[in-house]
């Protein structure tokens, strides 16, 4: 059996989960104080990975792949308290980088 869900079953599974407290999900304001916490989580494992400052020994060592589950979980919380599908605009910003920023990179296959 794969364990692979599209993006709307992923929102669907985090809905069941946080449909089965009184508290739902958080505000808008504190789900955006979630995402920035849960970033400078993933900040502090990338520089620990490939930075110059490492951890302290006191410090717990986790992953980048950890820390960025962290982060799409609230990502996800946050667009479905706000009834957003991130399939659909996660669609619309590719479409935007393919007609906006067509000619903006270098193509490998332009490379000489």
């Amino acid at each position: 059996m794969s364990n692979e869900l599209t993006l709307n079953q992923l929102q669907e599974k985090v809905d069941r989960y946080i449909g089965q407290f009184k508290e739902g999900y958080f505000p808008p304001l504190e789900l955006l104080a979630r995402l920035t916490e849960e970033i400078g989580e993933l900040s502090r494992e990338v520089q620990h990975v490939y930075g110059q400052k490492k951890k302290k020994q006191s410090e717990s060592i986790n992953s980048i792949e950890e820390e960025l589950g962290d982060l799409f979980f609230v990502i996800v919380c946050f667009a479905n308290a706000q009834g957003i599908r991130l399939d659909e605009a996660l669609l619309n910003v590719i479409n935007k980088f393919e007609t906006r920023d067509k000619d903006r990179w270098t193509r490998k296959d332009e490379e000489r």
